[in-house]
């Protein structure tokens, strides 16, 4: 399954006018550049899928610093964009500030809520996701002991920390899990020296399997594991490509998809504010599956995997998510 869920209230939700569809869209890339090969990148992705299927056009802009965001928004406003997609949860605040300013132009933020009357949020089930790939890494070690390392540590990357943690603990109730966080600014997502050193570290306590939670920084984090002969897990894009046959699977977001979606709504006139969760039943979160990793994934793992995800759905497996009470019961 995966937690479609569309969380829409009469007073939260506005469908906004569908005149206003002609109009060019915009794409605001986060810290860390379009080519990520992660989060930034499969959004562009997206985009750019809209525009082979459609014929359309948007306006993309990239962030270089911390102090863009809140001028970068108000260009893209100015300019007439509409929607503006706007990607990372560090975004929130500034937009917060700039929607209400602009209240004719639908904004979308990706990765966090900003409830305005002009903002549409979009979130995913990391957790759902996390978990399936904390079973098979799990049932990959052979050491007992599996790792994390996220980019900068904040609520959201220990979402991601948490569910995994839950399916390993799961799987193996012995195994140890190792959680590091490469730091406390946005740097972190960019740092692939400071990712390989904290995967060699890991390697070192004993970790055979690591999964990266850490945009640019997991980078490093995959090929200091493929050089040290074990293996990881991608994020967010499938990164199953990178090391073919090192890295076990990939946490999928489908940030393409949301991209995508709210770019074909926004040309339909049907785009909608509030607050929309993406999870496991519309594939809004999934595990990668592919020629890179098939000699790695036994049969037995895929069986337990589909079995998980149909326990999820079912309700059989509750899934705890880290921001409900910032805290982790499998830690």
């Amino acid at each position: 399954m995966t937690i479609t869920k569309t969380l829409m209230g009469a007073a939260a939700t506005v469908a906004l006018a569908t005149g206003m569809a002609a109009a060019e869209p915009g794409l605001i890339i986060d810290l860390g550049g379009k080519f990520d090969k992660s989060f930034n990148e499969s959004a562009y992705n997206g985009a750019q899928r809209w525009v082979e299927e459609t014929g359309g056009s948007y306006a993309e802009t990239e962030l270089a610093n911390e102090a863009q965001r809140e001028q970068t928004m108000r260009r893209m406003a100015e300019r007439g964009a509409d929607p503006i997609v706007v990607l990372g949860f560090a975004n929130a605040s500034t937009l917060d500030v700039v929607a209400p300013d602009y209240p004719e132009t639908r904004f979308v933020i990706i990765d966090e809520v900003v409830d305005q009357p002009n903002v549409k949020s979009i979130t995913f089930a990391e957790p759902e996701g996390s978990y399936l790939v904390g079973v098979m890494a799990a049932m990959a070690s052979e050491t007992g002991t599996v790792s994390f390392i996220g980019g900068m540590d904040v609520p959201l990357i220990s979402k991601f920390a948490c569910g995994y943690a839950q399916g390993v603990k799961a799987t193996n109730p012995d195994a140890e899990v190792i959680v590091n966080m490469t730091g406390t600014t946005p740097t972190a997502w960019n740092d692939p020296v400071k990712g390989a050193e904290l995967t060699r570290s890991q390697i070192g306590q004993g970790s055979d399997v690591v999964f990266a939670a850490a945009g640019g920084t997991g980078i490093g984090v995959l090929q200091a594991a493929a050089d040290a002969d074990i293996l990881a897990i991608g994020v967010d894009s499938n990164q199953n490509g990178l090391h073919p046959g090192k890295v076990l699977t990939s946490m999928v977001k489908r940030v393409d998809n949301a991209v995508f979606d709210v770019f074909t709504a926004a040309e339909n006139g049907t785009l909608e504010t509030g607050h929309e969760v993406l999870g496991l039943d519309n594939e809004g979160v999934a595990v990668a599956m592919d020629e890179n990793n098939a000699e790695l994934v036994s049969p037995e793992m895929k069986a337990a995997v589909e079995e998980a995800q149909a326990k999820i759905a079912s309700g059989e497996i509750e899934v705890h998510d880290y921001l409900t009470d910032n805290s982790c019961p499998a830690y």
